[in-house]
């Protein structure tokens, strides 16, 4: 028998075999194979992926950084520290529209200050790269063998050796950016193409504004009781950290039941924290 979902989407399963036994699932075609065909069915869509034709598209078209777990974390410290605000103000009492104001405050103010800590952290790391590249760039005007000698002992610990190794070394060193871009990447182990900073903080301001905006919605509903709506908001955020906790795990290839739970039990652990805070001082100095 097959294994069920979430064993299916732990760690070190390829995306491409879940989304392939999800779709059978959905049209109830879901038949049992034994493992010889499934590895037969594996090895043929491999082979496909790795044909020449194909190896030259993927690569050709090898995109560059990508944003969702900028989007990711964005929005999970939105639901977290939004939340954390919405128990502690019930906790203390406070009326519905002050929790809206107070959720609100927070939400835009933590949200751009996480986006700003965000482009400020991109950037430095860009900055990082450039002054490196300077260096290198340096180097190899000013001492040339010794540049190409580094090139040379980096493969040689890779395997490579005799005129392969020098033919390795020879191509590189011909070319000068490629030269550089290499002893950034092999020798300072720093990433030649980076994120852009504004991308990086719009993304990460967008989703903490987005679902940071979940604990809030059953506050701004007409007719409701302050219980009724904080335990909305409550089963709501549960459902966001969840949610976004999963997502996270996707985005970082790891289980994202286990993430979405561990995402669900850190937001949870924090906005009891706060709320219990939030009444303790509603005792302690007897508001209503």
């Amino acid at each position: 028998m097959l294994a069920p979902f979430p064993m299916l989407a732990g760690e070190g399963t390829p995306v491409i075999a879940v989304r392939m036994i999800l779709d059978r699932q959905r049209t109830g075609t879901l038949m049992a194979e034994n493992p010889s065909e499934r590895s037969t069915r594996r090895r043929k869509t491999l082979e496909a992926e790795h044909r020449p034709e194909a190896v030259r598209q993927r690569l050709s078209g090898r995109p560059g950084p990508g944003y969702l777990g900028d989007a990711v974390l964005g929005g999970i410290d939105g639901c977290v520290t939004t939340f954390a605000v919405v128990a502690g103000a019930v906790g203390a009492g406070f009326p519905g529209l002050v929790v809206v104001g107070l959720g609100f405050a927070n939400l835009l103010a933590d949200g751009f200050s996480m986006a700003v800590s965000n482009y400020q952290g991109t950037k430095s790391q860009l900055e990082r790269v450039e002054e490196a590249r300077l260096s290198e760039e340096r180097q190899i005007e000013e001492i040339p063998i010794g540049e190409r000698e580094e090139v040379r002992q980096i493969f040689a610990a890779k395997g490579f050796s005799g005129e392969t190794l020098e033919r390795i070394v020879e191509g590189i060193t011909n070319d000068r950016r490629l030269w550089v871009d290499t002893m950034l990447s092999e020798e300072l182990g720093l990433e030649v193409v980076g994120p852009n900073p504004f991308r990086a903080a719009l993304a990460t301001f967008a989703a903490f504004l987005v679902v940071g905006l979940v604990p809030l919605i059953p506050f701004v509903v007409p007719d409701l009781q302050t219980g009724t709506r904080f335990l909305a908001s409550a089963v709501a955020t549960g459902a966001a950290f969840f949610g976004v906790g999963a997502a996270k795990g996707f985005v970082l290839s790891r289980s994202a039941l286990r993430s979405g739970l561990g995402t669900l039990l850190t937001g949870g652990t924090a906005a009891a924290i706060a709320f219990v805070v939030g009444a303790w001082l509603r005792q302690l100095f007897g508001a209503a």
